[in-house]
């Protein structure tokens, strides 16, 4: 007996981290101090140039869209998913990323299923600018069927502590900026895969002529970053909080940063919701109210500011790819939640 014949092929995660070294070397920035490989990574935080840095950190995961990538076997874009992700959850408190940690775990090692996964985690840290600087690729037979995997994100970016974006300052009357999504995101999959795979008995190449794509394409398509539309006005004083709109939609996210004696009243009609969310609620017959708590409904990322700062970040927004970027809403008195009208 030896380690392969019991599950584990020592020659394939070799092959595996030869592949990874030549993608992460592609997103070092000047921070990086070590190879992958080392039992650590080296980051200097002094290359960040920020006078009282406060490091921000986050992990997750994209859920069971993983299920759509083995279905299709379209790996790259669950590596894109990752990585926008979380660096979208430091972005709300005004956190710029440094680095991204990616745990990979399967049942039996495939190198070129692998090398895509991290294909797409270094181009969307390139994308980023954001280090990809160290990983732990497990493989574990009898842990995972065959041909599936799991996937964990972990980042760390930094702000100047003056520049935190914490929602302290956000008080009745401020406005309510939403940015589009993508699709889905990373959310509201277990749901849709039921409606698209079991109710409605479609696979992932039928075509669905409401979505002009596939089934597939639908689902697959990548979680947005908003990093390059909101970094021109992070370290100025006009966001005063962002929410993130994952897990729990609008409905729950958005309270996640409203202070004591304030809550959100959205306008479901200032934006048209896309045609993937329509089509997954009239089809598998969904009520308003869970939809609104499940998916992101077109709404990726809410921006909270003055009135007086309305028109520089939509002028900001607009001039930097987002021309969709629109008032959806308003802070108004009342305990923190959410108020549809």
């Amino acid at each position: 007996m030896d380690y392969r014949t019991s599950g584990v092929d020592i020659d394939a995660g070799n092959e595996v981290v030869r592949r990874i070294k030549r993608l992460a070397r592609s997103t070092h920035t000047p921070g990086v101090l070590s190879e992958i490989g080392s039992f650590g990574g080296l980051f200097s935080l002094g290359s960040l140039g920020l006078t009282d840095p406060v490091l921000v950190a986050s992990a997750d995961g994209v859920g069971t869209k993983l299920k759509i990538a083995f279905l299709t076997n379209i790996h790259e874009t669950i590596g894109q998913d990752l990585v926008n992700h979380c660096v979208n959850d430091i972005l709300v408190q005004g956190a710029r990323p440094a680095f991204f940690l990616d745990y990979l775990a399967t049942g039996r090692l495939s190198p070129d299923v692998a090398a895509s996964i991290v294909h797409g985690i270094a181009r969307a840290c390139r994308e980023n600018g954001c280090a990809l600087l160290g990983g732990e690729t497990a493989e574990m037979p009898g842990f995972y069927h065959d041909g599936e995997y799991d996937l964990a994100g972990f980042i760390i970016g930094a702000v100047d502590r003056a520049h935190l974006i914490d929602g302290k300052r956000i008080a009745p009357g401020d406005v309510l900026i939403g940015l589009p999504s993508s699709g889905l995101h990373t959310n509201g999959y277990s749901l849709a895969r039921r409606i698209v795979f079991d109710h409605l008995k479609l696979e992932v190449s039928s075509r669905v002529p409401e979505l002009n794509a596939t089934v597939g394409e639908a689902l697959l398509r990548p979680h947005r970053s908003y990093l390059p539309i909101v970094e021109p006005l992070l370290g100025t004083s006009a966001i005063k909080g962002m929410a993130h709109i994952t897990g729990g939609g609008i409905t729950d996210n958005l309270p996640r940063i409203l202070p004591p004696g304030t809550r959100a009243a959205i306008d479901r009609m200032t934006w048209d919701v896309p045609p993937l969310f329509s089509w997954l609620v009239i089809a598998g017959g969904v009520p308003t109210e869970d939809a609104y708590r499940t998916f992101n409904m077109g709404i990726g990322l809410i921006v909270v500011c003055s009135p007086e700062d309305q028109q520089t970040l939509l002028t900001t927004f607009h001039e930097h790819g987002e021309p969709a970027a629109r008032a959806i809403g308003r802070i108004v008195a009342g305990e923190p939640g959410v108020t549809y009208i």
